[in-house]
């Protein structure tokens, strides 16, 4: 996970250094943002793959989890620029926190 966390240290900086002329601020809302538009892709790859919309696109399952990956990256970018020092402990915390009932249950089976 350290590894992960690394490399969004890394990209942060990167989209920080692209952002650079806005506000703090706006770029944090920005990459909250963000994270909406590609779980919207996904959203949409899914469609695509049932056959769902309106053009002639086809999609697989492999795009759907391409784009949730994005969702995924795009989330922990927003965490980071929310709180760059503290958001691996954040993550874990909440992490840890949301999965309780489902590590209880598998613990009783």
């Amino acid at each position: 996970m350290d590894n992960l966390w690394d490399n969004i240290a890394k990209l942060s900086a990167v989209c920080h250094k692209a952002g650079e002329h806005l506000p703090d601020e706006e770029l944090k809302a920005l990459q909250v943002g963000k994270v909406a538009e590609e779980a919207g892709e996904a959203m949409h790859a899914l469609h695509g793959l049932k056959g769902l919309t309106t053009c002639d696109d086809t999609h697989s399952w492999s795009e759907v989890q391409n784009d949730l990956v994005g969702a995924v990256i795009a989330a922990l970018l927003a965490m980071h620029y929310i709180d760059p020092e503290g958001a691996r402990a954040t993550f874990k915390d909440i992490f840890h926190r949301r999965t309780r009932r489902g590590r209880e249950t598998a613990a009783a089976a």
